[in-house]
């Protein structure tokens, strides 16, 4: 059994104390078992369908710095307080990865449902070099960084279908 599986969750009470844990653990989504950072990415998917067609590229490229930014800090600051670098908790470095998947993706449910596929197979499978990242850039921004270039592998492979026609 691995470190990661017999990691001990917190109490929904411990999440909910602080916006911080709160991000952190996407808005709670990080306690649901198992897979908790599928559960955290599908809850993003349902809030990028309920708010992002109401927001401007630009609206949406601050929002996703400062949910990056916001997300090194809390997911640091959550770890320390678990003690464990990248907790299957934490689940807001998902959450800000997928939304940028989701902003250079088409808009049908068939192009954002393989963009999800994607995106978790990269995140899940770690191909070069995303477990190095996992592996070795510490903190919040390692939190972090790993689920963006899992999101660039995913927005890769989602180009070269878009460029195919597949969603034409």
């Amino acid at each position: 059994m691995s470190a990661r599986a017999r990691v001990t969750f917190p109490p929904a009470r411990w999440v909910t104390h602080g916006p911080g844990r709160l991000i952190a653990f996407g808005f709670g989504s990080g306690l649901l078992r198992p897979a908790s950072g599928t559960w955290g990415t599908l809850l993003a998917w349902l809030i990028w369908v309920a708010a992002a067609p109401a927001a401007s590229d630009l609206a949406l490229a601050i929002f996703l710095a400062v949910a990056f930014a916001y997300g090194c800090w809390a997911c640091q600051r959550v770890a320390r307080e678990l003690q464990v670098h990248d907790h299957v908790g934490i689940v807001w470095d998902e959450m800000v990865a997928f939304w940028l998947v989701l902003w250079l993706t088409p808009d049908t449910f068939a192009a954002q449902l393989l963009a999800f596929g994607l995106f978790r197979l990269f995140d899940i499978a770690k191909p070069p070099p995303i477990k190095y990242f996992d592996a070795k850039v510490k903190g919040g921004f390692g939190v972090m960084w790993d689920d963006i270039v899992a999101a660039a592998y995913a927005l890769l492979v989602m180009a070269i279908v878009v460029r195919l026609g597949v969603f034409a």
